[in-house]
């Protein structure tokens, strides 16, 4: 499972992760892609330590919004969260989320923060946090 760092700003940086399962302490107040689905077992690992956001993919949404559950999970903990088009970005491939991901969810601590459904992930993570990316 892939895990890189691919950009920074100011002490904070985008780490890219195909599974969410492999958050860890020293992620506190970074910005997390993971590739996992948004789902509620998702969203309890992001919740191990405070991220200052994460995206996951929303796995075509799914039956009473099984695929972006943890954006509702981590808007009650102030985190910053989305998920981008399953079209757009292969689950599992944390790397075809950040290169071709396209945001399709927000909770609305993520909107407060100016994110913006719609965007290119990479757009969108850059816009808001001035983020220099490739």
């Amino acid at each position: 499972m892939a895990r890189e760092v691919v950009a920074e700003v100011d002490g904070r940086k985008v780490i890219l992760m195909d599974s969410i399962t492999h958050v860890e302490e020293g992620d506190t107040d970074q910005i997390v892609v993971s590739a996992s689905h948004g789902g509620v077992s998702s969203g309890g690992f992001a919740s191990e330590h405070r991220l200052g956001a994460v995206f996951f993919n929303d796995a075509g949404v799914g039956k009473e919004n099984a695929g972006i559950a943890a954006l509702e999970m981590l808007e009650g903990l102030g985190v910053a969260a989305g998920t981008v088009d399953n079209d757009s970005a292969k689950i599992g491939d944390a790397r075809d989320h950040w290169e071709n991901g396209v945001v399709s969810h927000l909770n609305e601590t993520a909107r407060a923060a100016g994110f913006r459904e719609g965007l290119p992930l990479q757009e969108a993570i850059a816009s808001v946090y001035g983020v220099k990316t490739s």
